[in-house]
C-alpha cells in the first residue's frame, strides 16, 4: 500500500469513527432546571437545542437508576433511584416503566417518531421526577447529580443550569461544589460562572466550552440536616430481607398441607419372611417409596424367571474388542391375569413373535416401552392411595408452579436478583418434595407395614432362620431375590446364603462358574445394570452454544440519536 493510499485509508477510518461518535448531531444549547422538594424528591426540566446534520428520528436519554454505594463503614449499599412522571411536550416519546428500570438498571426516554425523520435544528423539552436520590449522612444531606451525563454521543457546546432550593434552605460557599471534564476529575470546575441568590443556584458555561463523550458536569450540594424528608421503610428488615419471611411462611403452609394430606398414618414394621401374596417386586418397589424407579421394573426379569416365563443367558463377546451381551429367552406367554405393566414390558421384549432378544438390541428403542410400563405401574398402584391426597398433590404442584411464574418477577422487582435466584431454588426444592405429597389408604398402610417388615428381615436375617425357611421352601432364595433386587440389597442378601449350599437359579446361565451365591449375585447384578442401561437409554439430542468527582453522582447515563 502506497503512502497516499495509507493516508486516505486512515482518514476514512477517522472520519467514520468521528461520525459514529458524534451520532450526526450536536447540542448547541442545553439548559437544565431542577426544583428540589423538601418532601424527598426533585423535578428535572431539560431543554436541548439540537442540530441534526443528517436525517434522524430523534434522540434518546438514558439515566442510570441502579448504583452500588460505599458506606462510611466500608460496606456496599445498593441504591435504586426512580424516574417517573416523564413528559416531552410536542413530541412522541417512549419511557421505561418501573419494571424495565428494575431489570435494566437504566431508564430510557426515547423521543421521536419512527415514521418520520428530522434534520437541522430541533428543540426538545424533557421533564421527569427523581425519587430516592438523596444521600442522608450524619452532618448533612447530599444532593449529588450529573447535570450533564457523561455518555452522550454528541458534543454539548453551551450549558446553563438553575437549581431551586427548598424554602428556607441557606447554603454556604463550601456547601456547593461543581465538577466538570473527564469522568473521575476531582478538581472543582473553572468552566462555569456560578451565582447564588434567592434560594436559586445558577450556572453558565464559559466561552468556547464543549463537553464531549466521557465528560460530565456534576453538582454536589451539602444540604442542612432535616431539610429533606427521609422516607425510611417502616420495617428495614422487610425492605432488605422480606423474601426470607415469605419463604418461611410458604414453607410452613406447605408443611401443614403435607401433615394433613401427604404424611402416611403410622405404619409399624410387621416382620414378615415372605413378600405379600399376589404382589410382584415392581409394585413392592413402588409402594416402599411412593414412586416408580427403573430398578422396580428391572426386578420383573428375575421374577419372570422364577415363574418359568423366561431364561437369562450371558453371552461372551468373541474377539479382543467385542462386548459381552445378554440373551433373554421366552419360555412361555405371560398369563392374561398379570397386571398391564407386566404385560407391556414382557410383550415389548418379545414383540413380533420373537422368542429371544439380545439386550444390546434394546438400546435407544425400548425406553418408550419402559415409559409406558412406568405409567401403568403408577396407575395400578393408586388402589393403595387416598384419592384426596392425589388431588392435593396435583393442586400443590400447580400452586408451586404458579407461584414461581408470578413470584419470581415480584421477587426480582422487590428484592433483586439474589432473592429471585433463591426463590427459584426454593421452588425447585418444593417441586422435588411434592412427590411425597401422597398418602396411602388403610389398605395401603397395612401392606406397607408388611413390606417394611419384609425389607427389614432381608437386611437383618440370621443364618439359623434362613435354614429353617429353606426347609419349609427349598426355592426360598430364588423366590425372594427379585424383591431383594428392588430393595437394592441383592448382594448382601445372597451373601447370607453362602454357607447354605444353595445353587444358582436354573433360569440364569452365566459364562463362568460360581462357587457361591455371593459370586452369582455380583455377576447377576452386573448383568441387570447393563440390561437396565440398555432398556432406558434414549437417542441423545445434540445442541450447540455459542459476557465527589465529575460523573460521580446520580443521574449517570447519556444519550444519542436514532
Amino acid at each position: 500500500m502506497t503512502l497516499s493510499r495509507f493516508f486516505l485509508f486512515g482518514l476514512l477510518i477517522i472520519t467514520g469513527f468521528t461520525k459514529g461518535w458524534c451520532q450526526d448531531f450536536t447540542v448547541e444549547n442545553y439548559t437544565v432546571e431542577i426544583h428540589i422538594n423538601s418532601e424527598g424528591f426533585f423535578e428535572v426540566y431539560e431543554n436541548y437545542d439540537v442540530n441534526f446534520n443528517y436525517h434522524k428520528h430523534g434522540i434518546y436519554r438514558d439515566i442510570i437508576t441502579s448504583y452500588n454505594l460505599k458506606t462510611a463503614g466500608g460496606s456496599i449499599e445498593k441504591r435504586e433511584i426512580k424516574i417517573s412522571e416523564v413528559e416531552v411536550p410536542g413530541h412522541h416519546f417512549e419511557a421505561s416503566g418501573k419494571f424495565s428500570q428494575k431489570i435494566n438498571g437504566t431508564a430510557r426516554i426515547k423521543i421521536g417518531d419512527p415514521d418520520r425523520t428530522v434534520v437541522g435544528p430541533v428543540h426538545y423539552e424533557l421533564k421527569y421526577r427523581v425519587d430516592n436520590a438523596f444521600l442522608f449522612e450524619q452532618d448533612h444531606i447530599r444532593f449529588y447529580w450529573n447535570l450533564k451525563s457523561p455518555y452522550w454521543y454528541a458534543p454539548f457546546k453551551n450549558i446553563k443550569f438553575k437549581i431551586h432550593l427548598p424554602n428556607g434552605v441557606v447554603l454556604q460557599e463550601q456547601d456547593m461544589q461543581l465538577y466538570s471534564g473527564l469522568v473521575g476529575n476531582t478538581d472543582e470546575s473553572e468552566e462555569f460562572k456560578i451565582t447564588y441568590r434567592n434560594d436559586i443556584i445558577s450556572g453558565e458555561s464559559t466561552t468556547n466550552f464543549i463537553s464531549s463523550y466521557n465528560e460530565s458536569v456534576t453538582l454536589l450540594l451539602n444540604l442542612p440536616v432535616n431539610s429533606i424528608a427521609e422516607h425510611k421503610p417502616f420495617w428495614p428488615f422487610w425492605t432488605h430481607y422480606g423474601w426470607i419471611i415469605l419463604f418461611g411462611m410458604i414453607a410452613l403452609i406447605y408443611y401443614w398441607v403435607y401433615l394433613k394430606f401427604g404424611k402416611d398414618d403410622h405404619a409399624p414394621a410387621v416382620i414378615s419372611y415372605f413378600p405379600p401374596d399376589n404382589m410382584d417386586p415392581a409394585m413392592v418397589g413402588f409402594l416402599i417409596n411412593d414412586k416408580y424407579d427403573t430398578s422396580d421394573l428391572i426386578s420383573l426379569l428375575p421374577y419372570w424367571g422364577t415363574k418359568g416365563l423366561i431364561e437369562i443367558e450371558e453371552v461372551d463377546g468373541k474377539g479382543w474388542f467385542a462386548k459381552d451381551d445378554t440373551r433373554i429367552l421366552k419360555l412361555s406367554d405371560i398369563p392374561n391375569h398379570y397386571p398391564d405393566y407386566q404385560k407391556t414390558m414382557f410383550n415389548g421384549l418379545f414383540k413380533g413373535g420373537k422368542t429371544e432378544v439380545m439386550v444390546s438390541s434394546l438400546k435407544n428403542s425400548f425406553y418408550t416401552t419402559m415409559g409406558s410400563a412406568k405409567s401403568q405401574l403408577k396407575k395400578s398402584a393408586q388402589k393403595f392411595y387416598d384419592p384426596k391426597s392425589r388431588k392435593v398433590y396435583y393442586l400443590s404442584l400447580a400452586s408451586i408452579i404458579l407461584i414461581l411464574i408470578i413470584g419470581l418477577p415480584v421477587l426480582f422487582y422487590s428484592w433483586g436478583f439474589k432473592a429471585m435466584i433463591f426463590g427459584l431454588i426454593f421452588g425447585v426444592i418444593l417441586i422435588i418434595l411434592n412427590q411425597f405429597m401422597v398418602k396411602k389408604n388403610p389398605k395401603g398402610i397395612k401392606l406397607y407395614s408388611e413390606l417394611k417388615g419384609f425389607k427389614k428381615f432381608i437386611k437383618t436375617a440370621e443364618t439359623d432362620r434362613l435354614k429353617f425357611l429353606l426347609k419349609e421352601s427349598p426355592s426360598y432364595f430364588e423366590t425372594t431375590m427379585p424383591f431383594a433386587l428392588t430393595f437394592g440389597a441383592l448382594e448382601s442378601w445372597a451373601r447370607k446364603f453362602n454357607a447354605l449350599n444353595i445353587s444358582d437359579p436354573k433360569w440364569y446361565h452365566s459364562v463362568g462358574t460360581h462357587h457361591n451365591l455371593d459370586q452369582f449375585s455380583r455377576s447377576f447384578s452386573k448383568t441387570m445394570n447393563s440390561t437396565s442401561s440398555n432398556m432406558v437409554s434414549s437417542p441423545s439430542s445434540s445442541s450447540s452454544g455459542g459476557g465527589g468527582s465529575s460523573g460521580g453522582g446520580f443521574g449517570g447515563g447519556g444519550g444519542g440519536g436514532w
